[in-house]
């Protein structure tokens, strides 16, 4: 009998996973809270049930949103395994041609980020709430704010019977800017905005001389204002609203600002609020601090007063809560969307992703509402988790070039999507978030390339391979690492792979991830990083290593090598009756591996290619 396609006796025995993956992203785990870069879980599973058994030990040191944890919860989970198109017999997990492909079973893991926002998200996502007291509990915290907030959120509706209050879904705000020619304010949706024909226009005439105009040659209108969180007065970019959507009983209308919306938003402006929020200065970074250049300098300038107004309101009586962790979960899943950086698109909502940037025309949404939607998508995630969960889940917040509270050769496996190069710049992103926290990431061991850190490409593979020696040595001797790669540089990519290599890991498949047909390719070029790549790596068994120390300044050595990886790699790939060629087994990636893995652990190279190539043709 066969199981891994291996023989069932034998004790652990893994391929690299490398087939045809096609995982969606609408799904309620993915809704209850979105990040920069999540991985679906159900495609983490696949690598899971493949590389790993009931009760194993996974470790994700760059766990951001703890989607491995949830994976491997959900390897109990009758439900998403049928979801994967596998099939249950017993104990036996079965795939499309009845062979066994893994163990029906709950593994457990260990979650690690350097952000607290991430790890709020995961300790979440992974450590669930009494069900019916948490959603009974948030549901009466949000009435609270309802009754001291909503006043804030309402508009005039008027009809022949008289006038009736709506309640406010978003209000539009507009950029003002000064025409070259006449120096008049000109309100950008005024001008650029074709509601009939739901477009902003490129081009378009000043309202006051009709000059032709652009956007990118505009000057900002600038208005002056005191500042009473920072003492002073302070100069912004002059922003108004100019439309208002709301909804009267079950219908939704649109109206244009008027008199009454306007003194609506004095008062709030006048209005003290009596509970914390922060008002921290934006840090240092190649992103925080892109706004300065409107005015937008601390955390408090990026919501409009209403909606700071009423997420302070539902921290202030959140705090009060045993549920606070999980209050801040939908709470802190709301805050991008209640931002400035909210864009208003005929197309859908949303802020640039991975930036800060704030549009010209802002979409400002009712905070109550979006707390209430967030909280109905935690509360969908958190119903679908039926059955006991034996998971044993530790959810840690430090740098991974630290983990020296992990035991050596403990870990059973590994699943990392690290960051990579200068893609994405997680603490600076994160800090609208963590403000909230009165925690935020400590950026020193942030491996990232950011100019502000002074950190470029030698400084990020340093710490990727500190990270990655801290890999190597808690997972035991012969088990895998998959290290999923986002599109970058192919600078970046020689850095991950020579800190992977470093390291002692020794790589056995890169696959590139085809999004539009859901498959994989091999991957042997760095033209391959304008794609997804996962990259599957391991960690050599003890016997080997030191077999190849003995025998160093032999030839022995190259083929104790070569041995030890073909015993890793998969004998036969194929589809539908058809042969497929395995990279890794030809003649050059076997010799470029053998190189690799001498002179990243110190070891002579001890045969030439031209001799290497002779004896295994």
């Amino acid at each position: 009998k066969e199981k891994y396609g291996r023989d069932e006796n034998e004790e652990y025995h893994r391929e690299p996973f490398a087939v045809d993956i096609s995982e969606g992203k609408n799904d309620t785990v993915y809704n209850a809270h979105s990040y920069h870069t999540k991985v679906p879980y159900k495609a983490i599973m696949r690598y899971i049930l493949h590389y790993t058994n009931p009760g194993d030990l996974i470790l994700d040191g760059f766990s951001g949103t703890g989607m491995t944890g949830v994976a491997s919860r959900r390897c109990g989970s009758e439900q998403d395994i049928k979801s994967l198109g596998f099939t249950l017999n017993g104990e036996n997990i079965l795939n499309e041609d009845g062979q066994i492909v893994s163990k029906f079973g709950q593994r457990h893991v260990i979650l690690n980020d350097l952000s607290p926002s991430a790890s709020l998200i995961a300790y979440n996502y992974n450590l669930i709430p009494d069900k019916k007291s948490f959603i009974n509990e948030a549901k009466k915290i949000l009435r609270k704010v309802k009754q001291e907030c909503s006043w804030m959120y309402e508009t005039n509706h008027s009809e022949s019977s008289g006038i009736q209050k709506g309640i406010i879904n978003y209000v539009v705000w507009s950029d003002v800017f000064r025409c070259p020619s006449c120096t008049e304010e000109i309100i950008y949706w005024n001008v650029a905005v074709d509601t009939d024909k739901k477009k902003i226009i490129n081009e378009f005439e000043c309202s006051h001389c009709g000059a032709k105009l652009e956007k990118g040659k505009l000057e900002r209108s600038w208005e002056t204002k005191y500042d009473s969180h920072l003492g002073k007065t302070i100069n912004i970019a002059k922003q108004v609203p100019v439309l208002i959507n709301y909804s009267l009983g079950t219908r939704r209308f649109e109206k244009k600002i008027d008199e009454e919306d306007l003194k609506l938003l004095e008062k709030i402006e006048s209005v003290p609020c009596n509970y914390w929020y922060p008002t921290d200065r934006m840090p240092e970074g190649d992103e925080s601090r892109r706004n300065d250049r409107i005015g937008f300098t601390h955390v408090h300038h990026f919501y409009t007063s209403r909606n700071l107004k009423t997420l302070a309101t539902f921290v202030h009586y959140s705090k009060f809560s045993r549920f606070f962790n999980h209050l801040l979960f939908f709470f802190q899943a709301s805050i991008n969307r209640a931002t400035k950086t909210n864009r208003f698109r005929f197309g859908g909502t949303g802020g640039l992703s991975g930036t800060l940037y704030v549009p010209s025309l802002i979409f400002e949404r009712n905070v109550i509402s979006l707390l209430e939607k967030k909280l109905n998508d935690y509360e969908k995630f958190i119903l679908e988790e039926k059955g006991a969960n034996n998971v044993q889940s530790v959810i840690t917040n430090q740098s991974t070039t630290n983990l020296s509270n992990i035991k050596s050769n403990s870990i059973d496996y590994i699943f990392t999507d690290p960051p990579f190069g200068k893609n994405l710049m997680y603490s600076e992103l994160n800090f609208l978030w963590e403000c909230w926290l009165k925690i935020v990431t400590n950026n020193e061991k942030e491996a990232i390339i950011n100019n502000t850190q002074l950190k470029g490409i030698y400084e990020y593979q340093n710490l990727m391979e500190q990270s990655f020696c801290n890999y190597f040595r808690v997972l035991k001797p012969g088990r895998w690492m998959t290290v999923e790669f986002s599109n970058s540089q192919a600078s970046v990519w020689n850095a991950i792979q020579e800190a992977i290599q470093k390291a002692g890991f020794v790589i056995a498949n890169v696959s590139a991830l085809d999004k539009k047909q859901g498959s994989f390719k091999a991957v042997t070029t760095t033209t391959a990083v304008k794609q997804d790549l996962v990259i599957s790596a391991y960690k050599p068994k003890t016997e080997h290593i030191e077999k190849m120390r003995r025998e160093q300044n032999t030839e022995e050595s190259a083929w104790t090598f070569v041995r030890q990886h073909l015993e890793q790699l998969p004998k036969f790939i194929g589809h539908k009756g058809e042969a497929q060629i395995i990279a890794e087994r030809t003649p050059r990636i076997l010799f470029d591996r053998m190189v690799a893995y001498h002179v990243q652990n110190g070891l002579p190279v001890p045969i030439s290619s031209a001799e290497f190539q002779a004896k295994v043709a």
